[in-house]
């Protein structure tokens, strides 16, 4: 069974930093391409960043230059390294396998103004 599990959310004030993790299981981690979605209240969820098997990385517009996606394959487990958060910032996370269009339970990024 495929499970993906994010943590590392929380509340802080704009111009701060945050780290998401996502630890998956169940699947053979090294060749699943892994992604970061957002969902704010009242709007669609979007993308925030995609990392390949290989490492290549896509982001959103918004988002460039303040975060960075990276994979560590021998922990399954894929990171969103969030800077310089800002207010508009603030939704809930979900952690993608795309191969296995699996996603986790979401953790909740509140930005202070």
């Amino acid at each position: 069974q495929v499970q993906l599990v994010e943590s590392g959310g929380g509340l802080v004030q704009a111009g701060g930093s945050l780290r998401l993790s996502c630890a998956a299981s169940g699947i053979i981690f090294r060749i699943v391409a892994m992604g970061w979605y957002r969902q704010a209240p009242g709007k669609q969820r979007e993308l925030v960043a995609t990392i390949s098997t290989g490492g290549r990385t896509n982001y959103a517009d918004s988002v460039k230059g303040r975060f960075t996606i990276s994979r560590d394959n021998a922990k399954n487990t894929v990171y969103l390294e969030m800077n310089t958060l800002k207010p508009e910032d603030t939704a809930v996370y979900y952690c993608h396998a795309t191969d296995y269009d699996v996603w986790g339970q979401g953790t909740q990024v509140t930005v202070s103004s």
